[in-house]
């Protein structure tokens, strides 16, 4: 026999009797033991799987069923608890993580589990007995103390909370955060000194930065301590000299003693820096403006102009700040022009671009430029009826009559019956454009809307009337809607020459002839459509020369009908 082979099947023969032997060492209880775990270690990482993809449901069941396998395991109680928490099942919860922090009182993580419980059941205290625990427990866990204190002062129990600030600043060191709360804590039990120091030692903590300083002057200042805040400012500002945070705050506090020319200096100095914020200045300025006029405040005012034209040119605050003074001093028109700069870089100001809309109207308006403006109110503040109100007038003016029933009609949706005297004068604007449009009933019907809420709006019933009087249509409730204007308007030459049309279509020419004499003697450069008007009114009285002096006094308007050329060139009236 070969030797080799037979070491071989001897060796093959030794371990196999030995594995098998190994096997039979093993009690039935121990390999049940075994194959338990196994198997629960299965369904566990099936469940953390389905707890990252956040699948709660699929999470909760194979935990569940690791549980029937290993229902001592700490993590798999944990695993479970957690997963009741992300459910917000606080109260099933519970018994999970009190089970797992009984069975491995030493992971800090099942610590942490019972108390975020405890804290979502309303049970503070508890929560806080638990992170007091951990917190003991050397240096190992003192990032808890913020927590503790936050659970300490909801719970309003502000000096154990006080305790734990004091620990969480020994591991940290001096934060804003944790200085902050402990001032609130002894302002709250009026340690007003202590509240002070903690706010003196935050500053000395972070040399030069203006707005720890700024918070213990507040607070001196809250408490009549105006003196003591002027000290510190100072002594700050010998330190650091180009903070304007900081002679601003002399600034206003040397104004509340009284003291204004020295409050004025600091102002000054405080401007003249480009660090200050423009916003910050934009203000000032303007508590400046509402003081009592004086020589003294205007000398102020134009060297603060000064230095913020120089230290934050093209910016929108400061424009608003430099159009609020021109408006105050009656200088409109240079107010509004400011005001437009400041809308162009910062539109979000809904005050200011409606002053800037009603600011503009008028007998020189820029409806082109002025439609900027509309467009801006309507994109930035799609829901408020007043812009689309302005946008359609706008538009209305420019004879963009199809976009200006589009903008009507929204504001008078979005107005909802809120505001009636809106509702009046868009139904008004509405009807002209619609008319413009040749959608003529539905123009009438607006109009009689308007005047159901306003029956002496005398727009609305002067282009009623007017409107009816080219189409010959209800003359008489024509006549009669001018008539009402006229009476209440005798020397408006716009009312009168409707008048006279109205009269000339019921062929009442001689009347007619009455009200356009005053028309044409209260207006001072008559319109294309009056002079043909009187023309028209001329003719039918016989006196043909006069007629055709006032046709050609009309031509060239762009007011005038399309009959104009052909009345001058015949020498008589044609509709």
């Amino acid at each position: 026999m070969n030797f080799k082979r037979t070491l071989l099947i001897f060796l093959v023969v030794v371990l196999g009797f030995s594995s098998g032997f190994a096997q039979d060492r093993l009690s039935k209880k121990e390999r049940t033991a075994q194959l338990n775990e196994k198997q629960g270690t299965r369904y566990f990482i099936e469940g953390e799987k389905n707890l990252v993809l956040d699948d709660l449901e699929k999470a909760f069941f194979y935990f569940q069923k690791a549980l029937e396998f290993s229902p001592e395991e700490p993590a798999i109680h944990y695993k479970i608890a957690e997963v009741l928490v992300k459910a917000n099942q606080a109260e099933k919860a519970m018994p999970f993580a009190t089970k797992a922090t009984e069975l491995d009182g030493d992971n800090k993580y099942y610590s942490l589990m019972l108390a975020e419980i405890y804290t979502n059941l309303k049970q503070p205290l508890k929560a806080a007995e638990i992170l007091e625990n951990l917190t003991a427990d050397g240096e190992n866990n003192q990032q808890y103390n913020l927590d503790l204190a936050s659970i300490y002062l909801n719970a309003n129990e502000l000096d154990k909370a006080l305790i734990v600030l004091d620990r969480a600043e020994e591991y940290y060191g001096v934060m804003e955060p944790i200085t902050i709360q402990k001032q609130r804590i002894y302002l709250n039990n009026n340690n007003l000194n202590q509240a002070i120091a903690e706010g003196e030692k935050l500053v000395e903590s972070r040399p030069g930065n203006p707005t720890y300083v700024m918070n213990v002057v507040e607070i001196l200042y809250n408490n009549n301590r105006v003196d003591q805040a002027l000290e510190l400012v100072f002594n700050e500002i010998d330190k650091y000299p180009n903070q304007p945070e900081l002679q601003m705050a002399a600034h206003s506090l040397l104004k509340d003693k009284g003291e204004i020319k020295e409050s004025n200096h600091h102002l000054y100095l405080a401007f003249a820096s480009s660090d200050l914020d423009p916003e910050v200045k934009s203000k000032a300025f303007i508590s400046q403006l509402n003081d009592i006029k004086t020589q003294e405040r205007d000398v102020l005012l134009d060297s603060l102009e000064v230095l913020m034209a120089t230290s934050s040119p093209e910016n929108a605050d400061i424009y608003a700040a430099l159009g609020q003074r021109r408006i105050q001093d009656q200088k409109t028109k240079e107010g509004i022009d400011y005001f437009k700069k400041s809308l162009l870089i910062n539109p979000k100001n809904a005050s200011m671009l409606e002053q800037v809309i009603l600011g503009s109207f008028g007998e020189d308006a820029d409806f082109v430029e002025l439609e900027k403006f509309t467009i801006l109110g309507v994109d930035e503040y799609p829901q408020n009826p007043e812009f689309w109100f302005y946008d359609g007038v706008v538009k209305s003016a420019q004879k963009k009559d199809e976009e200006a029933v589009v903008s009507l009609k929204k504001a008078i949706e979005l107005n909802s019956n809120k505001n009636s005297q809106l509702d009046q004068v868009a139904f008004g604007s509405l009807g002209s454009s619609l008319y413009n449009l040749g959608e003529k009933e539905e123009a009438f019907r607006n109009f009689d809307k308007a005047l159901e809420i306003n029956p002496n709006d005398e727009q609305v019933l002067n282009n009623y009337s007017y409107f009816l009087s080219l189409e010959k249509k209800n003359l008489e409730k024509a006549k009669a809607m001018s008539d009402k204007v006229v009476k209440r308007f005798p020397d408006n030459g716009t009312f009168l020459d409707t008048h006279a049309w109205v009269l000339f279509q019921m062929e009442d020419y001689e009347g007619a002839k009455k009200f356009m004499d005053l028309a044409m003697k209260y207006e001072e450069t008559p319109s294309g459509v009056m002079l043909e008007h009187y023309g028209d009114i001329l003719f039918h009285l016989g006196k043909k020369n006069e007629a055709l002096s006032y046709w050609k006094k009309a031509e060239g308007s762009s007011e005038a009908s399309d009959k104009l050329s052909q009345k001058i060139k015949e020498g008589k009236y044609h509709e």
